[in-house]
Parts: structure tokens; C-alpha cells; sequence
């Protein structure tokens, strides 16, 4: 059963290595994360499984101690999904995973067991919510981290330029974080999502469906949108 959940943005500018002069401009979005994996340990789950998007190779299922790295983005640094523990794989986690294990261990996190999963921007909402319900079901006590970004259109110089739709988007999708409302994140529009580049739309009907008959009460820990990109945080208990 899901007992508690932490949605956190996955830019690899949210590593202060990879933003080098920029860093800055993401510290109150670091802050929130830091808060919310808090919410995660002190729920204290079983088997804490973290879900961000990924493309077809990195799908995993990835066990803890898999490795991953931001050489990609011309920084010398890698990091690890957990601290101990499984069986090491030398750079596989897809960016989204990276930059979760980048906050894992930042926090130190030590309070269950992990793995991790990435899910595609294809992956129907049915498929996303029967996911969620499948690891929902693998311990008495399952805590999410997931990773994904909202509307990347909502200014000019974002990366999918600016699309009028992607405001109200994002502030959808914000109020039904603070809400942890389960159906509105089910809901959420594939094609919609698709068209204004928002990443996080497959995790998130992920913890939809892992969150259905839960009872959780969520909170909003930040909201905003740097780089014309929308990054959410909230935790839900």
C-alpha cells in the first residue's frame, strides 16, 4: 500500500555541478525536494521505488546500486540509486533517475531499500495507473519518488516556445498535486501533455494509480517556472 509520495522536477540543472553559474536560480526548488524525500523517510516505508520518464533502453527495472552519470552534459560526475545494497550497473539510469539518486543521496536517504523505474511518454494512462496499482501492491508499506517536469511552453525562450495552453496546463496539474487528487491526475490529457513537452504526465498517472484508495493529503512545496519549464514539488502523506 502507498503510504506516502514525493513528486519532484528531474532537470539535470537541478544538480548545482551540471547549472555550474546558474545554480542559484534552482536553490529554493533543491530546498523543496530536501523537504519532500523528508516526508518519504519519515513515512517509513518498506521499499521506497522511484519513477521518472525515460526513453525505451532505460525503462529498467533498475535494481539499487545502479549507477548513472551527467558526463552527458559535460560535467565528471556519476551517482548511484542507493547507497548500498543489490548489484552495481555502471551507467544506466536515464537522466530523470540520475538526478533522483543525485537528491537520494544528498539526503542521505537510508530509510528502505529502493529501485527504480523508468516509464515513456508513450505508455497509455490505463498502463500508467495499472503500474501504479501493481507497485502499490509489492510491500505492506511502498513509498514513490516521482520524477517528471510539467509544460516546457510557457515562455518564448522555453524549449518548446510558447503555447498559450501550457499556463493553464501547469496550474492544473499543480492544483491536483496540492490536492492529491487521484482523478485528476488520471485524467490528464496524453495528447495535450505530448504536445506541450510535459515529461512528468506518464510518472504522474503512475502515482495516480498507486495512490487510488490510499487517502492521502498532498501539500505544495514549490511552483514555478524557470527556463519557460514547469517544476513542481509536493509530497503527499
Amino acid at each position: 500500500m502507498l503510504v506516502a509520495a514525493a513528486v519532484c522536477p528531474c532537470p539535470p540543472l537541478l544538480v548545482p555541478e551540471v547549472a555550474a553559474g546558474a545554480a542559484p536560480e534552482l536553490d529554493a526548488a533543491r530546498a523543496a525536494c530536501t523537504d519532500a524525500i523528508g516526508v518519504l523517510a519519515a513515512s517509513r516505508p518498506d521499499r521506497l521505488v522511484v519513477v521518472g520518464p525515460a526513453e525505451q533502453s532505460g525503462r529498467g527495472p533498475h535494481p539499487q546500486g545502479t549507477g548513472g552519470s551527467f558526463r552527458g552534459f559535460g560535467v565528471d560526475l556519476d551517482v548511484r540509486l542507493g547507497r548500498s545494497g543489490g548489484e552495481a550497473t555502471e551507467g544506466r539510469l536515464p537522466t530523470s533517475l540520475a538526478v533522483a539518486a543525485w537528491l537520494l543521496d544528498r539526503t542521505e536517504w537510508s530509510a528502505a531499500p529502493l529501485e527504480g523505474l523508468g516509464v515513456g511518454e508513450p505508455l497509455a494512462a490505463e498502463r500508467c495507473i495499472q503500474v501504479g496499482g501493481e507497485i502499490a501492491a509489492r510491500a505492506d508499506r511502498v513509498a514513490l519518488l516521482v520524477m517528471g517536469d510539467a509544460s516546457a511552453c510557457r515562455t518564448l525562450k522555453a524549449p518548446g516556445y510558447l503555447d498559450e495552453r501550457a499556463a493553464g496546463f501547469d496550474a492544473e496539474i499543480a492544483r491536483a498535486l496540492r490536492a492529491a487528487d487521484v482523478a485528476a491526475l488520471k485524467a490528464v490529457d496524453e495528447e495535450l501533455a505530448y504536445e506541450l513537452k510535459a515529461a512528468g504526465r506518464a510518472p504522474w498517472q503512475v502515482l495516480a494509480g498507486a495512490a487510488e484508495g490510499a487517502g492521502l493529503s498532498g501539500e505544495l512545496l514549490y511552483e514555478d517556472a524557470p527556463y519557460g519549464v514547469g517544476y513542481f514539488v509536493a509530497a503527499w502523506s
